[in-house]
This record gives C-alpha cells, sequence and structure tokens, in this order.
C-alpha cells in the first residue's frame, strides 16, 4: 500500500498547523482540542519548518516543569524533519518512523505538505491489507 491510498482513507481534514513563534501552550491546546498528536510549524500551511509532538511537550514539561509553556514552538519542535511521498509504501514509512522512533510523519508533494500521516494510520493500513491477503490466500487454499 502507498502513502496516497492511507490519505485518501483518513477522514477529510485539513494539515494542522501553527505559526512559528506561537506559544507552546497554544499548541498544546490545540493538540487536545483537535485530539492530535502533533503539530506542524509552518508560516503558510504548506512549508513546514517543523513538527512539535505532544511527546516533546511532556519531556520538557517534565525537565523545566510549566514554565516551558510560555516558550515559543520554534523552541521546542524538531526541525529536521523526515518525510515522505505521496508513492511511498507504507512498510518503508514504517521503518523510518520506527528507526527514527517518532510517530508523525509529513507527507510532501516536492516542497508542498499535502498531508500528514501518523504511525496510527500505517499500522492500520498494513493491518487493511495483511487482511485482505489472509482472505485471499484462504480463498484460493479452499477453491473460492
Amino acid at each position: 500500500m502507498q502513502v496516497h491510498q492511507i490519505l485518501r482513507a483518513k477522514p477529510k481534514q485539513s494539515i494542522i498547523t501553527v505559526k512559528p513563534g506561537s506559544s507552546i501552550a497554544d499548541a498544546a491546546r490545540l493538540l487536545a482540542e483537535r485530539r492530535i498528536g502533533a503539530v506542524v510549524v509552518s508560516e503558510d500551511g504548506t512549508t513546514p519548518l517543523g513538527i512539535l509532538s505532544e511527546r516533546d511537550i511532556v519531556r520538557d514539561l517534565g525537565r523545566r516543569g510549566a514554565i516551558c509553556l510560555s516558550d515559543q514552538v520554534d523552541a521546542l519542535m524538531t526541525r529536521n524533519l523526515i518525510s515522505c511521498t505521496p508513492t511511498d509504501k507504507a512498510d518503508t514509512v514504517l521503518e523510518k518512523m520506527t528507526a527514527g522512533r517518532f510517530r508523525h510523519m509529513p507527507v510532501m508533494d516536492g516542497a508542498e505538505m499535502i498531508g500528514i500521516i501518523s504511525i496510527g494510520d500505517v499500522v492500520a493500513a498494513r493491518m487493511s491489507e495483511l487482511s485482505m491477503e489472509k482472505d485471499a490466500l484462504e480463498g484460493m487454499i479452499m477453491g473460492n
């Protein structure tokens, strides 16, 4: 399965971004309101500058306490993004996420971000794919 198929299967939603200079508190509020695990930092909504996850915020809270909530997202976001393309395979994306120990990945079409996928999206797609393969094999064995 390819990334564009995973994106197509997701409920239609826009990419949730915050502008550079936004506070960590505002980003955390957005994550909670939207029930998402990461937000992309972008000036224009299509060019990712970084990504900020729940995990990033929790780690900094544990290290420094609530004072970090007044910091800007720029200070905490991951800048060196690993992204994928619509034609990348789910297995490749899953390997990158597992090796890098991150859960969210921007999907890029050239220089434009066209979506974001989570490890949950990729695992669900892979499980669906495996289920279809299992059903096909059972059908062949049973002579259907």
